[in-house]
């Protein structure tokens, strides 16, 4: 055989003990990237909900502008039926659905009603009638709610769930998780007599969804978004009240950034307005200066009955400490005597 001839004969393949063989780091990218293709177009309706309920910005739209059409080539070619069965036999379809529709109750019938008004006489609870209370909101509900679960832990005559808080949640992206969808199925199925919230510590921004369609939302406080808010905090305290509940919201407190304050400030401001509307329903509790130093301002560390120095809010400024959920609770609980008898039972035992 001639030189030449040898010369152009292919190169054994490479091959690794046991005669396993061995391929290019090349064909391995390719895998690799193919891989990541389909996984992506797998999951592309998780991605696309993950893009959709990031905070307002460049990267939600960078964001969606990816995951968007990675999406809808998805559900065209049905790639996102596994994820929509293994999500189904987890108990979790709903997961990748972007909800953002503002359940509001139906207007009021003419015809006269019984209402829920706060009667003459508190309504008895025993241990064989139990006062359900349902605690939730954002964030900054969980510790007060964690106190008032804690006060009432030893009383037979009332029952209570874990607190249903949600982080970074609110009224203005139900996007993000959709309240007011929540706040109807849970007292329409478990019927709460006695209904705690806290809203708006992630809602004094601009950027709201689920606005109705032909209407136009401004920036933060303006008219527009005022009128919108006030809708929304309505069609809660409606949906609370009209299925029997009595609805005692607690108002946010002040912060350490002033400018946030002022935000909040707006927001009780309709929150209180409200409340107001609805006597006997709702209950407005007002926390601004239970956490207001000696000179109005914000303040960290509050003196006790005792004199002695007590932290009551996080180190963000906004959050609170154990002492304060406690303090918070003890008013509760006062306004929820006024309106139900849960501890005469022991008197009478």
């Amino acid at each position: 055989m001639e030189p030449r001839e040898r010369s152009r004969r292919r190169p054994r393949p490479r091959t690794a003990e046991g005669g396993r063989r061995l391929h290019s780091a090349g064909s391995a990218i390719v895998v690799a990237l193919a891989g990541l293709a389909i996984a992506l177009f797998l999951n592309a309706p998780g991605l696309h909900k993950s893009a959709t309920i990031q905070p307002e910005g460049w990267k939600r739209d960078v964001a969606l502008a990816v995951t968007g059409p990675l999406d809808s080539v998805s559900r065209a070619l049905l790639l996102d039926r596994p994820r929509q069965g293994l999500k189904a036999a987890l108990g979790r379809s709903d997961d990748d659905e972007v909800d953002t529709a503002v359940a509001t109750p139906q207007p009021k019938p003419t015809t006269p009603v019984t209402s829920p008004e706060t009667p003459t006489k508190p309504v008895k609870f025993t241990p064989q009638k139990k006062l359900r209370i349902w605690i939730a909101g954002d964030s900054l509900v969980i510790v007060p709610g964690e106190s008032l679960l804690r006060a009432v832990a030893g009383n037979r005559a009332v029952a209570a769930e874990p607190v249903d808080g949600r982080i970074a949640s609110g009224l203005e992206r139900p996007d993000v998780f959709n309240w007011f969808t929540h706040i109807r199925e849970v007292m329409e199925a478990d019927k709460p007599r006695a209904v705690v919230l806290m809203f708006g510590g992630n809602d004094d921004h601009g950027f709201m969804t689920g606005i109705p369609e032909g209407r136009e939302v401004g920036t933060f406080g303006s008219p527009t978004w005022r009128a919108e808010y006030r809708r929304r905090v309505a069609s809660v305290m409606d949906t609370v009240t009209r299925n029997g509940g009595h609805l005692i919201w607690i108002g946010l407190p002040i912060t350490r950034d002033s400018d946030q304050t002022l935000r909040f400030d707006v927001i009780n401001s309709i929150l209180q307005t409200e409340a107001a509307k609805r006597k006997g329903r709702v209950t407005y509790l007002d926390t601004y200066f239970f956490f207001a130093g000696d000179d109005g301002g914000y303040a960290q560390y509050i003196e006790d009955p005792t004199g002695k120095l007590v932290k009551m809010r996080a180190d963000d400024g906004v959050h609170f400490e154990r002492p304060a959920g406690d303090l918070i609770a003890a008013k509760l609980l006062e306004r929820l005597e006024d309106v139900y008898d849960f501890t005469s039972w022991r008197d009478r035992s």
